[in-house]
């Protein structure tokens, strides 16, 4: 079949389970060759084509609702509603999605960039369903990974007390992105052993009915009988005691098995969960082998090795820069545990983790968790280093102002990927951490220009006594400069002057340098000088250098890869306002408007935003005439 005549999926119905099998092995070349060239979600995806081909026979969607957590494992769902023939404009400026996207389809009716939340939204939609009086299914697809997340564990404590009729899916990879953590994960793995409970179930029923005489009584007592068997096949029987009725362990890649528990879902009263057994990477060799997740989202490779085709930046990872000063530290700091939300691989720790096995906490898909956590390990004198992604950290942010703020506790939280990532998109985009930690008492925040200040940065934030400091870096490469063997400490609230000049003052940080530099280069050959100001503490401000700008009553540009509201400019026009200087000096704040910004490269999106070199140079020309008029004036 041509995939791209593909326009929705109502055509499985009629599909023998000879014809799925052979559709899967179709979509599982397509995915290989395609995302060869694209990159994208490779492993999620080769292990739920089964399971998706399975629910669109079953279920009609749009009519029924699809909810997959996390939405990176929905490009099967996107192939069978019509959007095969985007799939080489992948997670590209404009392109298709990586995630579900409502205005893409009727099909997606959820966002989920972020996990854990598919089981509240189809609460939601089910109380909708049944107070408008319809009558369809509500179908959440969640990972075993996100299944560990506390919003999931909210949402299924209210969902079996209300015994709406929802049909769980639980998608048991193993995996979130990396191997899954924590009791739960281990709940899921003793279920995974008792395979075929519901037939031994309801064949024991049937043969105490068949027996003469005896066979009716038996039948009355065999929810007793079926209660206890339940207790010694499942431990713990976690999900029927919450409330929900429990099919599995299915194979996921078994049409037969998947499509006779789904009927059996459908026909169920209460909220259901169906419990299914898929294999990350299935009918790839390089991705099923991979155990550590590389394979879970990739860029280009070579199909026939798995060899990467990345093009490497000049120099290492901005988190293996983060996570290497660390490892540096700790050696000579026993107090330093790293802590990270199921970002082991991600914010590149598995070497502090194999020289520092006890010292290293993944906590999994639990933002709230790892953050109190290391609240309370500061109270006792440990330097707890919380890398968490800024997108992840949005997730705990009651607890850094409550927990660690308000008690003025020495957590170091290593803010990871922050700026515009691109090719995720707007889940992803670490744009509004200095918005919601700078105005919160007694943090710190800063931000490194390069890998050298980057590391020292670390060692600053780990000697730092006086409350908790957040590291905010980029995600891609550092810029491959030497670094200094030693470590040093950096003044608070410091910051330095990169390039001298006296007819305007550029202030900026970490990913905006250089674009800063540029422009002051630029403006130079036009005569104009401009200062390049290094404010790498974001908070508190280097009020002494502001001061001496303004003094010098030379115009003001603030230049940051984050939201105007609340930012960087924000800062220092209300430290201009606060001194009664706003109607003397002459400013102008450049940074990302009031939008959520979607995929592409970063390049691309900073050009559609207006944060070029260019723009820079537009912006000082206007305010550079403005003041010298009030100066001829």
């Amino acid at each position: 079949m041509d995939l791209n005549f593909i326009k929705d999926p109502a055509f499985l119905k009629q599909y023998s389970v000879e014809q799925l099998e052979s559709f899967a092995d179709e979509i599982r070349e397509f995915l290989i060759q395609t995302l060869s060239k694209t990159g994208g979600h490779l492993g999620p995806n080769l292990g739920v084509v089964e399971l998706t081909l399975a629910l669109h026979k079953e279920f009609n969607s749009p009519e029924d609702k699809f909810i997959w957590d996390v939405g990176h494992q929905s490009y099967i769902h996107k192939i069978l509603t019509g959007r095969t023939n985007q799939f080489n404009t992948l997670k590209k400026y404009k392109g298709l999605s990586g995630f579900p996207k409502r205005m893409e389809s009727e099909h997606d009716h959820w966002e989920t960039g972020h996990s854990s939340t598919s089981l509240s939204a189809a609460m939601g939609m089910a109380i909708a369903r049944d107070l408008k009086g319809q009558d369809h299914y509500v179908v959440p697809i969640i990972g075993d990974g996100a299944l560990t997340g506390g919003m999931a564990l909210e949402a299924l404590n209210h969902i079996g007390h209300e015994k709406k009729n929802l049909t769980v899916i639980l998608n048991d990879n193993e995996m979130s992105i990396a191997p899954n953590v924590g009791a739960l994960h281990n709940v899921l793995g003793r279920l995974r052993s008792a395979n075929k409970y519901h037939w031994f179930k309801d064949e024991l029923e049937s043969f105490m009915k068949r027996i003469p005489a005896f066979g009716g009584k038996l039948a009355q007592t065999a929810e007793h009988l079926k209660d206890g068997m339940k207790s010694f096949i499942l431990p713990g029987m976690f999900f029927e005691e919450l409330g929900f009725t429990y099919y599995g362990p299915v194979d996921g890649h078994n049409f037969e098995n998947l499509i006779e528990n789904i009927r059996y879902a459908k026909k169920t009263e209460g909220p259901v969960i169906v419990h299914v057994i898929t294999k990350k990477g299935k009918g790839y060799h390089p991705a099923e082998q991979d155990k550590v997740g590389t394979w879970h989202g990739v860029g280009p490779y070579k199909i026939e090795s798995g060899e990467s085709l990345k093009k490497k930046g000049k120099g290492p990872a901005w988190s293996q820069v983060i996570s290497d000063a660390l490892s540096k530290i700790a050696r000579k700091n026993e107090k330093v545990v790293a802590i990270t939300p199921a970002m082991t691989v991600g914010s590149k720790l598995e070497k502090f983790k194999k020289e520092f096995p006890d010292r290293l906490y993944d906590v999994g898909i639990a933002e709230q968790h790892a953050t109190t956590l290391s609240g309370g390990l500061a109270t006792q004198g440990m330097k707890p280093f919380l890398s968490i992604y800024s997108t992840f950290l949005q997730r705990g942010y009651d607890q850094v102002v409550h927990d660690v703020c308000r008690q003025n506790l020495n957590v170091v939280f290593g803010i990871d990927r922050a700026g515009l990532v691109g090719a995720d998109g707007e889940t992803h985009q670490g744009v509004f951490d200095i918005s919601f930690m700078r105005h919160i008492p007694n943090m710190v925040v800063m931000m490194p220009k390069d890998e050298n200040e980057g590391q020292h940065m670390v060692y600053t934030a780990i000697e730092y006594n006086e409350g908790p400091i957040a590291i905010r870096y980029p995600r891609g490469n550092a810029k491959g400069i030497e670094v200094d063997e030693t470590f040093k400490s950096i003044p608070i609230g410091s910051w330095e002057v990169l390039k001298e000049g006296h007819d305007g003052v550029i202030l900026t940080f970490g990913t905006t340098i250089d674009m800063a530099l540029k422009a002051s280069e630029q403006l130079e050959q036009s005569g104009i000088s401009i200062r390049v100001v290094n404010a790498r503490f974001i908070k508190p401000l280097d009020e002494k250098m502001l001061k001496e700008i303004f003094s010098e009553n030379i115009p003001v540009l603030t230049l940051e890869e984050h939201v105007l509201q609340g930012g960087f400019g924000s800062a220092v026009v209300e430290f201009a306002e606060e001194r009664n200087l706003l109607g003397k000096i002459c400013m102008k704040r450049m940074g990302i408007p009031d939008q959520f910004i979607e995929h592409g490269s970063v390049s691309e999106l900073w050009d559609e935003i207006g944060l070029t070199t260019n723009e820079v140079v537009n912006s000082l020309k206007e305010l550079i005439p403005n003041k010298l008029g009030l100066e001829q004036g």
